[in-house]
């Protein structure tokens, strides 16, 4: 049988399965970004904006913390899967406060987020009221980008609120909550100005932030490498690396964009230039890369830490393959499930292992099985024409 004889025979194909990821490293997300064709420079002035935006409307709403964070995250991820001109980066920061509302349980309609979003940018004697017939277009137009929310963080509810540990570790470090603890807090509405949510697991943020606010203030930070103490990295299941990367994360947005920081206009620039200066240098001696890598990214690094170039090219993400020529185990399964908006409807899952369990079960029937027969064929002698 012939391989398009066998392929004719395959019934509809089963799906494109998308599974959601919780984390994501910063080689990835500049991957995301290289696909997407958007610059750096392009990519901190709309990630600022957005934040900014969603920041001023979710106060003027009194919306509690938890429901900032969860917008923000789903900002970042719906811009990593989407180019800048397809869509307005206001209407995109309006449906990630809007999709957050109805997550957290804070409700609010589209109308109500883009009336406080309007009144303030105007003078309070002209405020308009949700029912303005100005907010009807745009009103649909969240309502619109809402599924693509969704859609982006392939349905993944989990979220993250660092701000809820980290006070109960201020409580519990003995900080004063007018100084130390202020400080914290304004750092991690700080944080989510950078990608490290997406990166971060929730103690690693509330150690940095706690960490860094002590830097601030030039208190002994030796009680963080304590391994007996509530606030080290090992009581919290997390790492010195990750923590030293969130740190310079945040250290690297105020030194290059104070106007659109909380910390930022309160400090010298040269206190951020001397914690970045001792962070390096301790980041140096334990030899730790500047941002956490995957396992297979670990593997082709050389004893200085810098990634060895293999064949010419750098070292990519797990999404790629190591050696050209050569298909990746993430290629090989697109193959089989087919590439997203294609081949079928997509669905989403949560778990991992059960996808691929399912991938594997569905590859099976997917295989172009070919077998081969000898044939005896008699031949008659060729009859000569005189």
């Amino acid at each position: 049988m012939s391989p398009a004889a066998a392929e004719e025979r395959i019934g509809p194909h089963p799906s494109h399965i998308e599974v959601a990821q919780s984390y994501m490293l910063q080689s990835k997300i500049q991957q995301c970004l290289v696909n997407i064709g958007m610059s750096e420079a392009q990519e901190d002035q709309v990630r600022l904006r957005g934040v900014e935006w969603i920041d001023s409307v979710r106060r003027s709403l009194q919306l509690p913390i938890r429901t900032f964070n969860t917008a923000v995250v789903y900002y970042h991820k719906f811009r990593l899967k989407h180019a800048d001109h397809e869509y307005n980066w206001a209407d995109a920061a309006a449906a990630a406060l809007f999709t957050a509302c109805k997550i957290e349980d804070t409700l609010k309609k589209s109308r109500e987020i883009l009336c406080a979003s309007w009144n303030l940018k105007l003078p309070s004697n002209d405020h308009i009221s949700p029912d303005d017939p100005r907010l009807d277009l745009p009103s649909k137009n969240i309502v619109g980008l809402e599924r693509l929310m969704l859609e982006c963080a392939s349905f993944d509810f989990r979220n993250r609120y660092p701000q809820k540990i980290m006070v109960k570790l201020l409580k519990a470090g003995g900080f004063d909550k007018d100084t130390e603890a202020k400080t914290a807090w304004n750092i991690s509405i700080d944080m989510y100005r950078t990608f490290t949510p997406l990166k971060q697991s929730t103690s690693t943020m509330a150690l940095s932030c706690i960490e860094l606010a002590a830097r601030l203030h030039d208190m002994d930070v030796s009680r963080f490498a304590d391994d007996n103490d509530i606030l080290s990295c090992k009581s919290w299941y997390t790492s010195r690396e990750e923590i030293l990367e969130t740190m310079r994360d945040i250290l690297d947005l105020w030194t290059q964009h104070r106007a659109a920081t909380l910390i930022a206009p309160h400090y010298e620039l040269e206190k951020f230039l001397s914690i970045s200066i001792a962070l390096n240098q301790e980041a140096a001696a334990a030899n730790f890369p500047r941002y956490t890598l995957y396992a297979s990214e670990r593997d082709k690094q050389d004893s200085n830490g810098a990634s060895k170039p293999r064949n010419g090219n750098e070292v990519t993400s797990p999404l790629t393959p190591a050696t050209p020529g050569t298909t990746s185990p993430r290629q090989r399964l697109a193959s089989v499930i087919g590439t997203r908006g294609q081949n079928g409807t997509t669905r989403f899952m949560l778990d991992p292992a059960k996808a691929r369990l399912e991938m594997k079960e569905v590859e099976k029937y997917f295989k172009i099985e070919e077998e081969e027969y000898e044939v005896e064929v008699s031949v008659e002698p060729e009859k000569r024409v005189r």
